[in-house]
């Protein structure tokens, strides 16, 4: 009875989200207290719900109950338990319940860390969040009942999918989806914001940390995705412009824009627009993304689904969710006039432009991906848009986001001089270029592409080292520990994130600059050459676990007479569904890795062995990582707690 338990559990949140969704909305419009305080405990009894439904396919999966017709298609009894553990979303009913469950996390999240909210904008809030929770629990109830039986079981499962049995895949789609599901909370606010009329300072300082928090998972998510990639498909690439990468990539681009517009909303009241407009289009986006994955329409290995009618669900539910937004944005839109003004030369412009081009890099990377699906659809032919066609146009597109974040910060709000900051950024910019070019010459490859992207980090990490000489020059009477404890966090976070900028750029470019690659056959005492590094192939030994059975190859790397690593790649097959799948051996440095990949045996007994040299790209990583940094260094600034404790204290207070 443990599957029909959490079958009514679905249908108990199912409920509960319809109430969250209509009345605190009731209670807001008719100014009803007591409607309105409904929101809390609805969202807090639907989130118990959803983790006791996914708790119950949880243990369906961990006790190989085959009854369960998604136990039985994506387990298998000798599967290991982490594996059954991550099964539950590694499919498309599973993953559709994760993303119910973590944006009822979420909403509980609201309700507990922003209780300083007025109460009607409380009750908005939760409101639509409610009516978001409800789409998506009625997707899963009725196209992807997670619970379904199958009758009679079957005796043994078909196992998860192997590309999906590895430790990447553990954290990858939970961070990937409370990234998703996080904006709904930023869209949610603006929303509530259009209802109430209210779109000022204190709107976006409300929703400003929540923004912030969901752009980390999603950078996390997408960093630990491409990580994954890099090591387990086998062709040593970290980014391939797959359309389930530019699913993730997109909200991503927009949900950047829209932490920098509501940084300006906060301060200057300015941007209003923009922010309602960047907080729709990054949930949008999330949506879109989920509608690509899983409606059948592209063909990747990363799709959980190929379902068109599912698909439709999904569209419906993203063309409601646009055309309510947007109607409701047309609405309210002759209030959103006004905002501090502004020169051209301010932050306030570079900021403005910033967001531009994101929104133009969004659309290119939507175009590239959406293209292709529309020509098929239309009976047009058949294309396809790879990753030639994105890196000729975001290259170009992204340079002056890069050269308008570095000159950001040195520019005053309102209005400066253009003289001034020409003679405060020009002598770094030139400093940069010869930076730039000489790497270019040291490494011995001097393109454009090598030259413009060293140049920029450099000026990134320049700029950056400016910027926090200036920041301490501000209180000169203080101790240099003084000076740096008395910097806000969020000003740290700006400037971590910024500089992960400079450090991935500088990973990019020398990857994409100095890589090399070998496809070769070996034999048992046979070596090949690869930039500076002999291979040499000490044989191969059969290997047998659990779930699969593999040939594991030995190679050991020297660089002279240096022993470097002994690697071990792997040809495994796994059992229950006779999938093959190649498992590459890495040995990771700072300053490049060394990665192999197994291929197939061929007649004469030996094997095709893919050798591959990646200069600096353990920095992608490594810049990334300080952009998530600089995220929870944002969204932990103190002024955000100290807002909320004022409140809190005005409040006790006042019932006093």
């Amino acid at each position: 009875m443990i599957a029909e338990l959490g079958h009514f559990a679905l249908i108990l949140a199912l409920v509960l989200a319809g109430v969250q969704a209509v009345v605190p909305l009731v209670g807001a419009a008719r100014n009803r207290y007591a409607l309105m305080a409904v929101g809390r405990p609805a969202a807090q009894a639907q989130l118990f719900f959803l983790l006791f439904a996914y708790a119950c396919l949880t243990w369906a999966f961990i006790t190989s109950d085959f009854s369960v017709r998604l136990a039985a298609s994506n387990s298998h009894t000798d599967t290991p338990l982490i594996y059954k553990i991550t099964g539950v979303w590694g499919n498309h009913e599973g993953s559709l319940l994760l993303w119910a469950t973590s944006l009822s996390l979420w909403t509980v999240a609201v309700t507990i860390f922003s209780r300083d909210l007025p109460e009607a904008f409380m009750a908005r809030v939760l409101g639509v969040l409610g009516a978001i929770s409800a789409g998506f629990v009625s997707f899963t109830l009725f196209t992807s009942n997670p619970f379904t039986r199958l009758l009679p079981a079957v005796a043994e499962g078909r196992d998860l999918n192997p590309l999906l049995q590895d430790p990447g895949m553990i954290i990858h789609p939970p961070l990937l989806y409370m990234g998703y599901v996080g904006f709904s909370v930023a869209f949610a606010f603006a929303i509530a914001a259009l209802l109430s009329g209210r779109l000022d300072a204190a709107w976006a300082r409300w929703s400003r940390p929540w923004t912030t928090v969901a752009w980390v998972f999603l950078t996390a998510g997408i960093a630990v995705g491409s990580g994954w990639a890099y090591y387990e498909l086998g062709w040593g690439g970290w980014w391939f412009w797959d359309p389930v990468e530019n699913a993730s990539f997109m909200p991503w681009l927009l949900g950047t824009a829209l932490i920098h517009s509501l940084a300006v909303t906060e301060k200057r009241g300015a941007f209003r627009n923009w922010t309602v407009l960047l907080a729709i289009g990054a949930f949008s986006m999330s949506l879109l993304g989920t509608f690509l994955v899983r409606s059948g329409v592209l063909t990747s290995v990363l799709a959980v689904a190929t379902d068109p009618a599912r698909g439709l669900y999904i569209l419906v539910l993203l063309v409601l969710v646009i055309g309510i937004s947007l109607t409701l944005f047309a609405w309210r839109a002759p209030k959103l006039t006004g905002g501090g003004s502004f020169g051209l030369v301010s932050r306030e412009s570079t900021l403005l432009g910033n967001n531009v081009l994101f929104a133009v890099v969004t659309g290119a990377v939507l175009l590239g991906t959406m293209y292709p699906l529309f020509l098929d659809a239309l009976n047009l032919g058949k294309i396809s848009v790879g990753p030639p066609y994105f890196e000729a146009v975001f290259v170009p597109l992204m340079v002056p986001v890069i050269v308008l974040m570095v000159i950001g910060p040195f520019v005053r709000w309102k209005g400066d001089d253009g003289a001034r900051l020409l003679r405060r950024l020009a002598p770094a910019a030139l400093v940069s270029l010869v930076l730039g070019a000489g790497l270019a010459l040291a490494v011995g490859h001097v393109t454009w592409r090598t030259v413009l992207g060293l140049t920029l980090a450099a000026w990134v990490l320049i700029g950056s080292l400016q910027l926090l000489l200036a920041r301490i020059a501000e209180r000169p009477g203080a101790a240099a520990a003084a000076r740096l404890r008395g910097i806000p966090a969020a000003w740290w976070g700006m400037w971590t994130a910024h500089l992960g900028v400079g450090v991935f750029i500088i990973g990019v470019t020398m990857v994409g600059s100095l890589e090399s690659g070998l496809d070769v056959k070996m034999k048992e005492g046979q070596s090949a050459q690869l930039a500076g590094y002999t291979f040499t192939f000490r044989g191969v030994e059969d290997v047998e676990r659990a779930n699969y059975v593999a040939a594991r190859a030995t190679l050991e790397v020297r660089a002279g007479e240096r022993r470097v690593a002994t690697l071990t790649p792997e040809k495994r097959l796994y059992l229950a569904q006779q999938m093959p799948m190649t498992e590459a051996s890495l040995d990771i440095g700072p300053f490049r890795d060394v990665y192999v990949s197994l291929g197939e045996q061929v007649e004469d007994g030996s094997w095709i062995v893919s050798l591959y040299h990646k200069p600096f790209i353990s920095w992608i990583w490594l810049g990334c990582t300080l952009m998530g940094l600089g995220g929870i260094f944002a969204a932990a600034d103190r002024r955000y707690r100290r807002l909320a404790e004022r409140r809190a204290a005005a409040g006790v207070v006042q019932t006093a």
